[in-house]
């Protein structure tokens, strides 16, 4: 399943679509949740591919609060932060599983791993350059 948001009024090829399945989506808007909350709050169901978006003025606001954020380091401190919670969280997931086991008197060479799921979830800055160009030319947009 993926995340196709369309510019409502592209001012070039840039603006007309942007796409993320969603492993990248969510992650990508849960920064402009943490980051932006005054604007996130305008898209109410951004993790659903139900038509919501901004309109052109709130997109453009957007962009440019997104851009000076990664001119400012700010979203590439984010992603090092972010990754280093899930390095983490997957480190005492694992350990869990292992404790679990033990408490099952399981065998530890038996042990299949359970999946990491949250592990699976993707951010980076380069796809947060992708999505500000798309929002600087899209005239507002819808995701579907």
């Amino acid at each position: 399943m993926g995340m196709d948001v369309y510019g409502k009024k592209p001012k070039n090829k840039k603006g007309e679509y942007f796409r993320n399945n969603v492993w990248w989506w969510h992650p990508l808007w849960e920064y402009v949740e943490y980051a932006f909350p005054d604007i996130a709050e305008k898209v109410p169901h951004a993790h659903s591919n139900d038509g919501d978006g901004l309109g052109a003025r709130d997109a453009k606001i957007l962009a440019v609060k997104l851009r000076k954020n990664l001119k400012d380091g700010k979203v590439a401190e984010y992603a090092l932060e972010r990754q280093q919670i899930l390095d983490t969280a997957k480190l005492e997931h694992e350990e869990a599983q292992k404790q679990k086991a033990i408490s099952e008197g399981k065998p530890l060479e038996d042990l299949k791993p359970e999946p990491f799921w949250a592990g699976s979830y993707y951010f980076s800055e380069e796809n947060v350059v992708e999505f500000t160009e798309f929002l600087e030319n899209c005239g507002g947009f819808q995701i579907c």
